[in-house]
């Protein structure tokens, strides 16, 4: 089973990611999915039925307004980077924890490295899922790479310089 990192503990990744050109929910895995968002828009009252917990995948491109009237249907919400520079995921997990207040899991899927993993969970991200070549036991060392943050982010509300006052 693929593992993942959830909360700085290596854990079994028990999800499907389903691809994005699926059109129908016909043939759909049993157990855990993700779903890509268009899959979600169109069949969102099907997958209700579905056998086992449904979370939602978005591109960088796709704006996460689209589930705001469903955030407490889903239990995952992850992100794809399609490549390490894009950084569109950052501020869609910022929003999803700041103005959507959402308490589910952010999940990033895709190209991003182990540099980007303070700052990611810095913005709301909760779970990373990697390629299998990845190291999670050094990955994990990554979320400690900073004892603090100076500005405010999705779990700090208040600047450095007013918490030491």
């Amino acid at each position: 089973m693929h593992k993942m990192l959830s909360h700085g503990k290596v854990i079994d990744n028990s999800w499907t990611l389903v691809a994005a050109d699926v059109p129908t929910t016909d043939n759909l895995p049993t157990g855990d999915i993700l779903v890509p968002l268009a899959l979600w828009c169109g069949q969102h009252s099907v997958l209700k039925n579905h056998i086992g917990a449904v979370g939602v995948w978005l591109d960088s491109h796709e704006e996460i307004e689209t589930l705001t009237g469903y955030l407490d249907q889903l239990p995952v919400v992850a992100i794809n980077f399609p490549k390490f520079v894009d950084g569109r995921g950052f501020s869609s997990a910022r929003l999803l924890r700041d103005r959507y207040h959402y308490q589910g899991e952010i999940r990033a899927i895709g190209s991003f490295i182990r540099d980007q993993l303070f700052l990611m969970q810095r913005c709301g991200f909760s779970q990373f899922s990697f390629s299998d070549e990845i190291d999670l036991q050094a990955a994990t060392a990554s979320l400690s790479d900073f004892s603090d943050g100076y500005q405010t982010a999705a779990d700090q509300a208040e600047p450095l310089f007013k918490r030491l006052r």
